[in-house]
């Protein structure tokens, strides 16, 4: 999961500080893409004064004037929804959201938000493959729309930190036993199947073939192939006593 491939997409955007406090949500989440479709007061003082120091995403914000321009290099778009409509896209928390987002790997995600009053149109909607809902308290479910960029930029950099702690956890070294070892241990499975009847030396078909693929795709490291031979030993003074 890379927070570089998430694009935070303001739609038509009224007021140039709502703009500075989306970046400042951003940036104290790790995320850097802004798209600016048709701000109506933009580049502006006040939104570079409320960033408060993230002013850095201001400069790199994209504008464009059209939201096919905002969405043209991205493979999954979802809208954001101060209310449940009836819509056609599946709808998400912040946190399936941010799921969602982890299990895609490479895919370049688009989260818009809409104007502060209305929010997103139906047309806008209508481009999404999913919709995001912040279920708020349904008396007063009015967020300001930099914190609605706050709540879902945070889930993002939760969903984030889990995956990289994750990837950070460093598994024991995994060194494959050489293939002298190997070819002694197949030589020991093939004796036992054959002492314990289970394998016709007459007509050993396509059993060893296939015995040699299992285990090169299991590709057993020195403890494992430790436990094939010692069990393969165990078998072996069975079948010496009942002999």
């Amino acid at each position: 999961m890379k927070l570089s491939d998430i694009d935070i997409v303001l739609s038509h955007t009224t007021h140039a500080g709502n703009i500075g406090a989306a970046a400042r949500a951003m940036k104290t989440m790790g995320l850097n893409n802004l798209v600016l479709i048709n701000p109506k007061n933009y580049p502006s003082t006040e939104a570079t004064t409320r960033a408060s120091r993230a002013d850095d995403i201001l400069q790199s914000a994209k504008v464009v004037t059209t939201i096919d321009g905002a969405l043209a290099n991205s493979h999954w778009v979802v809208g954001t929804s101060a209310r449940q409509r009836r819509h056609d896209a599946p709808l998400l928390t912040p946190r399936e959201l941010a799921e969602k987002v982890a299990a895609s790997e490479g895919q370049k995600f688009s989260i818009v938000f809409g104007t502060e009053n209305s929010g997103l149109t139906n047309e806008e909607l209508s481009r999404c493959h999913n919709q995001v809902f912040i279920p708020a308290n349904p008396e007063y479910s009015s967020l300001n729309l930099a914190s609605a960029v706050q709540l879902i930029c945070y889930e993002l950099r939760m969903q984030w930190l889990e995956v990289d702690k994750l990837n950070s956890v460093t598994s024991p070294e995994h060194t494959p036993v050489s293939a002298e070892l190997m070819q002694g241990f197949y030589a020991h499975l093939l004796e036992s199947m054959i002492d314990t009847g289970y394998l016709n030396p007459k007509q050993p078909k396509q059993l060893e073939i296939r015995l040699r693929r299992m285990f090169n795709r299991m590709s057993p490291d020195d403890s494992e192939y430790q436990i094939l031979r010692g069990f393969l030993t165990s078998i072996a003074q069975i079948t010496k006593s009942v002999k």
